[in-house]
């Protein structure tokens, strides 16, 4: 049956909820998950960004090779895709009849093919406001499906050792204020260092990023300057700067430009190698990114009913100030039932066994009042 399938013609994938064409598996590809996998000995070698097997590629469709099998397809935020790929890749094992491909192109992306009904499942770092569901005729449910980090990472020739930046420091980079390495801001938070005179070169993401919306919701947070001029968003004016595409392209820029700082997913940063400043929180205490200070960052969180809790600045001793719950978008109704108790089926593996592999891949296992809440409310999407 094998070599009849390799005789076949690619088809393109269609959704099983709108009939919408888009290219299979393997029809796409992003540097930044490349890199991410290329690096990342522990996960399993499949392609990136898409999570399917030859026959879905070939054939297309939900049901198109056989009655019992489903393929479903979803987009959005490179944030949690690492997590997402390896979420998909084991429940596969265990349900070899259900194919997943995810497309990670970005929150913004997955925002606008999920509200204009492309796909089965969107996926977005930054959480959809009242306005944005009005446009979705199916309802929307949202479900927080892992946390994790954003770190501050930098390119200092010469330097070695922690280097921390205050509050005020980091916020005049990104203002375009501090524009130098020796500058008096971020030498009186590294007293016994001596800091080069090395301009500094802030680097942002070009493009539309649930990343750049949290970090800018932090700095809107913390500083009533940034929050009335550049503000928040998932792509903002930003004062000073360069910009690349994605993680990938912000670490490039990184790694190339001597004085350079940055703002990056933490396991992409840790991977890639990419040193990372202490910040201060909110307690006046310089904290190192690690699965205790992100946890202490969540300790005190309360989910409200619909599930979109901000972290935007963190009140524990302990909490690492920059983190972040990412969302999976689903429809409240759906055309087919299978789809909807697949999909139901794929998200309880989700918030229960999968969160197993969040540490190893850099973030942040869900909490046992999150998970319950998720799980809740599942009951929200029908046939």
């Amino acid at each position: 049956m094998r070599w009849l399938l390799d005789l076949l013609p690619k088809q393109r994938w269609r959704s099983p909820i709108t009939g919408v064409g888009a290219l299979a598996a393997g029809a796409q590809n992003n540097t930044d998950l490349k890199w991410r996998h290329a690096v990342r000995s522990k996960r399993p070698s499949f392609l990136p960004l898409c999570i399917t097997t030859l026959c879905a590629a070939l054939l297309g469709g939900s049901v198109a090779y056989g009655a019992d099998n489903i393929t479903l397809q979803g987009t959005g935020a490179t944030f949690p895709a690492p997590f997402y790929q390896r979420w998909f890749a084991e429940y596969h094992k265990l349900h070899p009849e259900v194919q997943i491909n995810y497309q990670a192109l970005g929150s913004g992306a997955g925002v606008k093919q999920f509200t204009e009904k492309l796909v089965d499942f969107g996926a977005s770092d930054a959480a959809m406001t009242d306005d944005e569901i009005k446009e979705v005729k199916d309802g929307v449910v949202m479900l927080p499906m892992t946390a994790g980090s954003v770190v501050l990472g930098y390119n200092l020739p010469g330097f070695t050792g922690d280097l921390r930046l205050s509050r005020e420091a980091y916020i005049g980079i990104f203002l375009g204020k501090i524009t130098a390495w020796n500058d008096p801001k971020i030498a009186a938070a590294n007293p016994g260092v001596t800091l080069p005179a090395t301009k500094i070169t802030a680097v942002e993401r070009s493009d539309g990023s649930g990343t750049t919306f949290v970090f800018t919701n932090h700095l809107s947070a913390i500083s009533e300057e940034w929050k009335k001029g550049p503000g928040v968003g998932k792509s903002i004016n930003w004062p000073v700067g360069v910009s690349g595409k994605g993680n990938a392209g912000v670490t490039a820029l990184l790694k190339q430009t001597p004085g350079a700082i940055g703002y990056v997913e933490y396991g992409y940063a840790n991977e890639t190698k990419v040193p990372m400043a202490m910040l201060e929180n909110k307690s006046g205490k310089y904290v190192k990114v690690d699965v205790q200070s992100e946890q202490a960052a969540l300790a005190g969180v309360e989910m409200p009913p619909d599930l979109r809790a901000w972290v935007t600045d963190p009140s524990g001793a302990d909490a690492y100030p920059i983190v972040t719950y990412t969302w999976l978008l689903c429809y409240k109704k759906y055309d087919k039932a299978e789809v909807a108790n697949t999909l139901k089926a794929i998200i309880r593996y989700g918030v229960t066994d999968a969160q197993k592999f969040s540490p190893e891949l850099g973030y942040i296992p869900l909490p046992p009042n999150v998970v319950a809440a998720v799980t809740k409310a599942l009951d929200q999407i029908t046939p």
